[in-house]
């Protein structure tokens, strides 16, 4: 069963670490615009839209809750070193702004349960073919043409077992650090990109190359406790308010926002 995008460290009261690349000119201007004010209905909407479905379809229509139940631990397997130690910052990056999810690089891929596969440009649709095979590969080359990509392999009970992310690595630092973050937060579960929410990176014609607030609203709701792996829809929105409440607070707190 696999679902495919083509597409821990609690903080205490202080406020998380800049982002990956934050020295980036077009990714410090695109924080300045950032939007940070979100009525509770564009969260829902933007959660829904994401945390349900896919993208691309490898295993059918998909309408649970798909997320970790473990300790995430992320490996990088490539020979560039200076990819590797960014990818180090966005799994930090991540680890400080998503209150309840223990995620971490691990040292061996034996260790880890996200494997990221750094490749070159020219090496990336071969790379695909070996993940997913020569007959899926065409057909993901087809309809999305992707710079980047994440999928992963869930059990019965809709946990994520294990995810895999192929990035790469010399298409300068803005794709790199959006492609990061993008396929390594999908890999989580959010794995429906829509075009219908401005403010997501899981949307095609959106490029962050950080971690913004709309999306760390998404993942801190997806991994609260109260928001278990194989919920319906109609579960979901049974815990929203209170969900929403307690990570609201997180969110203002961890970036800094007024009240």
């Amino acid at each position: 069963m696999l679902a495919a995008a083509l597409v821990a460290a609690v903080l205490g009261g202080a406020v998380a670490p800049p982002a990956a690349g934050a020295e980036i000119p077009a990714i410090a201007q695109r924080q300045r615009a950032e939007k940070k004010s979100f009525t509770d209905s564009e969260i829902v909407d933007g959660f829904l839209k994401t945390a349900f479905g896919a993208e691309y379809h490898l295993a059918g229509k998909v309408d649970r809750i798909r997320k970790y139940d473990t300790p995430v631990r992320v490996f990088a397997d490539g020979t560039r070193a200076d990819r590797k130690a960014q990818l180090t910052k966005v799994v930090a990056d991540i680890a400080a702004r998503v209150q309840h999810l223990d995620i971490a690089m691990a040292n061996n891929g034996d260790d880890a349960n996200v494997l990221v596969k750094l490749v070159r440009d020219r090496d990336l649709y071969r790379t695909i073919t070996t993940f997913y095979g020569s007959e899926r590969a065409k057909e993901i080359r087809s309809s999305l043409d992707p710079q980047c990509l994440s999928g992963f392999r869930k059990n019965e009970q809709f946990e994520i077992e294990h995810s895999d992310v192929i990035l790469t690595v010399d298409n300068g630092d803005f794709v790199f650090l959006d492609c990061a973050y993008e396929e390594l937060l999908q890999s989580l579960g959010p794995i429906n990109d829509t075009s219908s929410v401005p403010w997501t990176m899981f949307n095609d014609n959106v490029s962050m190359g950080f971690f913004d607030v709309y999306d760390q609203y998404i993942l801190n709701v997806l991994y609260d406790p109260r928001i278990k792996a194989g919920m319906t829809v109609e579960e979901v929105k049974a815990v929203l308010p209170d969900v929403l409440a307690d990570v609201r607070a997180w969110v203002r707190k961890v970036n800094n926002l007024a009240e």
